[in-house]
């Protein structure tokens, strides 16, 4: 359980006067040097230390009362109001995003947040009882109950049949104390011997405490503290710790979305990491499931859908078409290396991300991937003619000869069938494929030379090209052109006299066969590369799709943007 408590330490005077007359004493126990003795004499009646006491009681206490301040986190706040400036394209928004990011202002508000919250406070001492050497050595915890959990796990010992300490959350008042520790045994609190009982009896007890809470605890014989981690992930799952049946303590777990990106401060435990939503400096840390948990529950949950056949899809059943036949392969449309089984095999829990800042002159390529038919070629289309002295695609490689009115390197790179099957063998081709005995491809070259030479490259590849693209070398910004529900989809395209694109013979509407391929083409690619995608946009309505494109595309390009760790490390 999580229990709420908080710190509420103070020094007075008093407290400087009753060392003084008790340090002899206190030195003598612990062996303490003459030299020692002195410097701490000195130091107890210098006037430096009683003005820092006295500026400590002025700042704690305000004619009487107690100082609140109106907002205990304003470094969170200042990067909410990053992130929400993030797609605003106003100079002034920009002007402000700048000034809250500046690193004096940032340390400004992090001061203030340690005084709102009185870390500065100093941590109660340890208070060892009295006895002979044999006995256990006791640590007496005094904290005062506030609003806030205290942070930190209990768990019953079967062994011994103590209450103990399972973990300390980062950030918490435990934390913040530095008297508990992992391991530690309580072993009475406010006086009342909790030897056998359970965790919920504990809970109980305090929460009908109110004011200070006394704890009576043996440490842990080892105690190392565990330094905060700085890895920052991209979470590819949803999470509800109250859904989970696995979570130690349900209260202590952190809740997320797909796509968040998290703080991850502590992975000692095996299977439960301590995380905080980026941004939430100065929040107690709560427990997620670790990445190796994570994977073992996907990878059970995929041995049981593959008994499932391959035509559910996100709980709906998509009607195989009977009159399927094989569809003739277009000159532009490279599936030759396509291969679902690799795919399955990646199972996407958590990725290491950091920020990626714009970087002038080197655009980032915009690349579209969705399911055929799904109109994403159409947005490519309205894209590059929106700028095209801003927005280009590449000019694909070709095997067949040239005829007498092409130019090459206008239409088609024309290169012979040996040279082009020697470097596709390379590896230098993002996708390829035959049409009527002639290769096509799109050369990586070619994608590398649009992005140096200042331009914006923007490609709809097969899917199976990403393998080759989404590389530090490339570094895409991925969209995924998600079909909208099947009734919505045959809506607007028949309203919209949509021609079909599955066939390039003839001029005609989609079949209802088609309209499902297409959903269920969606389906699959976000299930299988979902985990890649940068954003999402539902092509319901072409407009309102090209509005949104062209909208995404211009904070690609001015704002930082999160991407795989690996991709700032190479910049």
């Amino acid at each position: 359980m999580v229990i709420g408590t908080e710190s509420n330490i103070h020094i007075y005077d008093k407290d400087i006067e009753r060392l003084l007359v008790s340090l002899d004493k206190i030195c003598e126990k612990v062996d303490g040097r003459e030299a020692d003795v002195i410097f701490l004499r000195h130091l107890l009646q210098s006037h430096s230390l009683q003005a820092l006491v006295l500026v400590h009681n002025r700042v704690s206490t305000y004619n009487g009362h107690q100082i609140r301040p109106a907002v205990f986190q304003t470094s969170s706040l200042s990067e909410e109001i990053v992130i929400s400036l993030e797609s605003s394209l106003s100079s002034e928004a920009r002007e402000l995003s700048f000034l809250l990011q500046k690193p004096h202002f940032q340390a400004l508000l992090a001061t203030h947040d340690l005084v709102a919250k009185k870390d500065f406070d100093p941590a109660l001492p340890e208070i060892i009882q009295e006895g002979d050497d044999d006995e256990e050595t006791v640590k007496i915890v005094q904290l005062v109950k506030s609003n806030e959990p205290l942070g930190a796990t209990i768990r019953y010992d079967e062994t011994t049949g103590s209450i103990v300490i399972a973990r300390v959350l980062h950030g918490g008042a435990a934390d913040r104390s530095g008297l508990i520790h992992a391991g530690d045994e309580i072993h009475e609190v406010n006086g009342i011997n909790i030897k056998g009982k359970s965790p919920y009896d504990v809970v109980t007890i305090l929460q009908c405490r109110e004011g200070p809470i006394t704890f009576k605890i043996v440490p842990k014989e080892e105690c190392v503290p565990s330094r905060e981690s700085r890895l920052r992930v991209r979470a590819h799952f949803c999470y509800d710790p109250f859904a989970d049946s696995l979570i130690p303590c349900k209260e202590a777990g952190l809740p997320f979305y797909k796509g968040d990106v998290l703080h991850i401060v502590n992975q000692e435990d095996l299977n439960w990491w301590q995380a905080r939503k980026h941004g939430e400096k100065n929040s107690r840390a709560g427990l997620i499931p670790s990445r190796q948990l994570q994977e073992r529950r996907f990878a059970e949950m995929r041995d049981l859908s593959s008994l499932i056949q391959d035509d559910f899809v996100a709980g709906c059943k998509i009607p195989v078409r009977k009159d399927h036949r094989p569809r003739k392969i277009k000159k532009i449309m490279y599936d030759a290396t396509e291969n679902d089984d690799f795919d399955r095999e990646e199972i996407a829990t958590y990725e290491e991300v950091a920020r990626l800042n714009p970087r002038p002159g080197l655009h980032r390529p915009i690349i579209l991937i969705g399911p055929p038919g799904v109109g994403r070629n159409e947005l490519k289309r309205r894209l590059i003619a929106s700028d095209p002295d801003h927005f280009r695609q590449t000019i694909p490689h070709t095997s067949r000869p040239k005829f007498p009115w092409e130019i090459d390197g206008k239409e088609y790179f024309f290169s012979s069938r040996e040279s082009m099957q020697e470097e596709i063998k390379m590896g230098w081709f993002v996708e390829y494929g035959q049409y009527k005995g002639n290769l096509y491809g799109t050369s990586l070259e070619t994608v590398k030379s649009i992005i140096n030479a200042g331009y914006v490259c923007v490609m709809t590849p097969h899917p199976q090209a990403l393998k080759v693209l989404r590389t530090p070398e490339i570094k895409p910004y991925l969209i995924f052109i998600k079909p909208p529900p099947l009734e919505i989809l045959k809506e607007t395209r028949i309203r919209a006299n949509a021609r079909s694109t599955f066939d390039q013979y003839c001029s005609r509407g989609f079949t209802d066969g088609e309209f499902h391929e297409i959903v269920y083409g969606g389906h699959k690619l976000e299930f299988l590369y979902g985990h890649m995608f940068d954003a999402v946009i539902v092509n319901d309505d072409l407009l309102r799709a090209f509005q949104e494109l062209l909208h995404i595309v211009k904070i690609v390009e001015r704002v930082p943007q999160w991407v795989p760790a690996s991709w700032v490390a190479s910049s």
